[in-house]
């Protein structure tokens, strides 16, 4: 069966267009419910928590409404952390987690991503079978059944405490100043808490949700007012979070920019040292950068690459028993505390390094010299397949074939957004421009 709904990290749209809409969402609601409410003598519970667009607001009540239907009780976190979801999961005893963002996308997009009871999240195999329940309908509990529906007040409280507990017992944030970005978005409020209780001078950016600009101009994706900020204040660095704060990349006390792979890679060189790096290897996906492995290889730690997607790294750690795992992106999995991407752990991990080897934030964030690497978008239109293309595979293989031996080229369709990347790693910066054009102009000229 194909995949129609679930992309690869959940179902993802713009709001209020198919398949983002309330209609739909209560189908997946009632799906839901139906896939994991397979004992009729227990109680049945889904923990539900959201950023802070203001189509959450519709899709909570959605959702809330199709899983009532078929008999489970529903746990309202409001707005809180992907990863306060995949915690919350397990210690609430709940059958499924579910989290309604959209995550680094802008304001009109929203997604509905699931955790399962252990907190990780869903196979596809699961999401295939959730998919079929929607298509053919789920029939709903007699009323007597119908689950019941509570406000939960404390679980952001827990999740902030849990993210405190990963920092080293014994040591402070204290005479540091952190510029923390929220992306105004669903960390607006947790994380310059717990970079407050642990001592740190705190500068918040992106902390004031209207609904609708969550990601806008702040940000992870767009850190230029954080790193304003980094300069004006003094700042020691910065840590800037997404909408659903599950990845985050660092700015040094310049301002200057180190993405996922160099925070993975101080991160893998240092658990390698202590012993703690199972397997002594690093779990990644094929869009880190050449630089990273070549870095790791030096210090005897293994790459193993996996198709793009946080879900697709944690399902090859949990397989090889890895413990240290992420995304270019910021995405950084620690399966020693959690069981998803988590940009507030990760930055803390960060800043514990500088607090024990006192070094500035600039010295931490170059473990490695990058590999020139060139991302390109092409978006396209529904029921357009433009990799299929002859045209397009003709210039894949020529770029191919002037890549070899200098380099590598990755093309491959985004799990979230009607878009084709087009990437390539060159040390040759004319070799590598000229490759990605090749491909994009093909692209462009079928769609």
């Amino acid at each position: 069966m194909a995949r129609d709904l679930f992309g690869t990290d959940g179902v993802r749209g713009l709001a209020n267009t198919h398949p983002m809409t309330a209609e739909m969402a209560l189908k997946i609601g009632a799906a839901a419910g139906r896939y994991f409410r397979r004992d009729d003598e227990r109680t049945h519970r889904v923990v539900i928590g959201k950023d802070t667009r203001l189509s959450g607001y519709m899709f909570e009540n959605a959702l809330t409404a199709g899983l009532t239907s078929t008999g489970m009780n529903v746990l309202l976190l409001g707005p809180v952390p992907t990863p306060a979801v995949g915690l919350l999961t397990p210690s609430m005893r709940a059958d499924v987690g579910i989290m309604i963002s959209a995550s680094h996308n802008p304001a009109q997009d929203n997604g509905i991503k699931f955790f399962g009871p252990d907190g990780f999240k869903l196979s596809d195999e699961a999401e295939m079978e959730i998919e079929a329940l929607i298509a053919g309908g789920v029939s709903p509990v007699q009323a007597r059944n119908i689950g019941r529906a509570k406000r939960i007040d404390d679980g952001l409280h827990r999740y902030v405490e849990r993210v405190k507990s990963t920092f080293p017992a014994g040591m402070g944030l204290d005479g540091m100043k952190v510029v923390i970005d929220c992306a105004n978005g669903a960390a607006y409020r947790a994380a310059p808490e717990v970079l407050w209780e642990l001592g740190a001078e705190v500068i918040p950016v992106g902390v004031s949700p209207n609904g609708t600009n969550i990601n806008e101009a702040c940000g992870s994706t767009k850190p230029q007012t954080a790193a304003e900020a980094v300069v004006a204040h003094g700042a020691d660095v910065a840590l800037c979070l997404d909408g659903d704060a599950d990845r985050m990349l660092i700015l040094d006390e310049n301002g200057a920019e180190a993405n996922g792979d160099q925070i993975m890679a101080l991160m893998a060189a240092r658990w390698a040292d202590q012993g703690r790096l199972n397997g002594g290897t690093l779990v990644a996906t094929v869009m880190s950068n050449l630089g990273l492995e070549r870095f790791l290889q030096a210090h005897g730690v293994r790459l193993h690459r996996t198709g793009v997607g946080d879900r697709y790294v944690v399902e090859a750690m949990r397989a090889g028993g890895y413990n240290l795992g992420g995304e270019q992106s910021g995405h950084i999995v620690m399966t020693d505390y959690a069981t998803t991407g988590d940009g507030l752990m990760a930055g803390l991990q960060f800043l514990a390094e500088m607090v024990r080897t006192g070094a500035k934030a600039s010295t931490l964030a170059r473990s490695f010299t990058p590999v020139p690497q060139l991302l390109k978008n092409v978006r396209f239109s529904a029921g357009q397949a433009p990799l299929d293309a002859d045209s397009v595979q003709a210039a894949i293989g020529a770029s191919e074939a002037q890549l070899d031996g200098q380099g590598r080229l990755l093309i491959r369709k985004s799990g979230t957004e009607p878009l084709i990347r087009v990437m390539a790693e060159c040390e040759d910066d004319a070799v590598l421009v000229e490759a990605v054009d090749r491909v994009v102009a093909a692209v462009e000229a079928v769609v």
